[in-house]
């Protein structure tokens, strides 16, 4: 859905911060779309009660970038403003306490619910003017738990102990029970959408697909609902990577996890480390908005003098290389993507996730200087050469 541009759009937003023990960074691109549909949400000490707890999500928009933004700027307010979420006085003691699990949980839907349907009274919403959608992930850090929401196919992973540990799950209309629940709303699955059109089976907004009578919010061919998955904090907790899926399509859960657990050895700043991501999902191919968070624990990957080093080292290898590559008549003109291709298949050591493409400014960069070196070589060889021929 939706057109592309002749050139992506590669300047990028970035926010970063840190409190409650946690650091964040995130970043998004415009990319190869017509427009940024990807919205985002970042706080640091929630209200009522809460101030150890944070909130973080993704929004990737469709149809137009009004319900994304909608959602940003009040979602949080929406599972902040239900009872069920909030924390409560303990009278007798004057001290707060904490809501339960399942408090949270149902705050949580509860929230997503009623902005689905505050969403329903925006003039254009209601008109039909507007017929844009949007997809959720977020997560809420507790001191005790993490709380993962998704509604759509945006994604959270959430690593610790050096490997992915968990991911949320996409909802896609050729999953069984969300096809169930499209049939049985008198909807079709055809080409993996919705009647033959959207490519998610659940959304905020998308109301031309939420209008089946005598069926509540959660049974429409497109459901509001989020999941909600619960993880315990514990010691080894590296971080959390939210993205839409502009990120997904390019890279898998392990790639990405494995990608910025490296990168974390090099560099402290995650905003650094989320436009990298960006830039080698735009390398491999990617043609979405991107928009990710990162969120780093306590155990988060230290930088590492033998990591920067090795990076160094990989940095030399892959210019040792380029400039045997140039000395091949064959190969002397040869352009960007064909030294990628060749660099790709023999080069140890390159980036877990990333591969070449994590390295594309590095190669393009040796190549912009070794190239007019060798043909100011030439012509200088040229010009001493003229008295001769004289």
């Amino acid at each position: 859905m939706g057109a592309f541009l002749d050139k992506p759009k590669t300047e990028k937003h970035n926010e970063g911060g840190m409190g409650n023990s946690l650091r964040f960074g995130l970043s998004s691109m415009q990319g190869w779309r017509v427009e940024m549909e990807d919205a985002h949400t970042a706080v640091i000490g929630l209200p009522c009660g809460l101030k150890d707890w944070s909130f973080f999500a993704v929004f990737d928009g469709h149809a137009g970038a009004k319900v994304s933004a909608y959602c940003a700027e009040q979602l949080l307010d929406q599972i902040i403003a239900n009872e069920d979420f909030r924390g409560k006085l303990d009278v007798k003691e004057g001290t707060e306490v904490q809501p339960s699990l399942e408090d949270v949980n149902r705050g949580i839907k509860t929230g997503f619910l009623n902005l689905d349907e505050r969403m329903r009274d925006i003039p254009e919403m209601k008109s039909g003017e507007d017929k844009s959608g949007s997809t959720a992930v977020c997560a809420i850090v507790s001191p005790s738990h993490i709380f993962f929401a998704n509604c759509g196919d945006s994604r959270a992973v959430f690593s610790r102990g050096g490997k992915c540990q968990f991911s949320t799950q996409d909802h896609k209309p050729i999953n069984p029970t969300e096809k169930e629940r499209i049939q049985k709303a008198g909807g079709s699955v055809m080409i993996q959408r919705v009647n033959g059109s959207l490519a998610v089976s659940r959304a905020l907004g998308d109301f031309e697909y939420k209008n089946v009578k005598g069926m509540g919010p959660c049974e429409q061919l497109v459901s509001p609902e989020p999941e909600i998955f619960l993880e315990k904090r514990c010691s080894d907790e590296e971080f959390l990577v939210l993205a839409c899926d502009g990120i997904w399509d390019v890279m898998t859960n392990d790639d990405v996890c494995d990608f910025v657990r490296d990168r974390m050895k090099l560099t402290n700043s995650l905003e650094s480390i989320c436009n990298q991501v960006i830039d080698t999902c735009l390398n491999k191919g990617s043609r979405d908005n991107m928009s990710i968070v990162i969120v780093a624990f306590k155990s988060a990957p230290a930088v590492s003098e033998e990591a920067i080093k090795k990076e160094e080292e990989l940095d030399a290898r892959l210019r040792d290389k380029i400039k045997e590559i140039l000395e091949n008549p064959d190969f002397s003109e040869a352009d960007l993507p064909t030294f990628m291709h060749i660099l790709g298949e023999g080069t140890p050591g390159l980036p877990p996730g990333g591969g070449i493409s994590a390295k594309k400014s590095t190669v393009e960069s040796i190549l912009n200087e070794l190239r007019p070196k060798k043909q100011d070589d030439e012509e200088e060889e040229d010009e001493s050469a003229v008295p001769e021929q004289l």
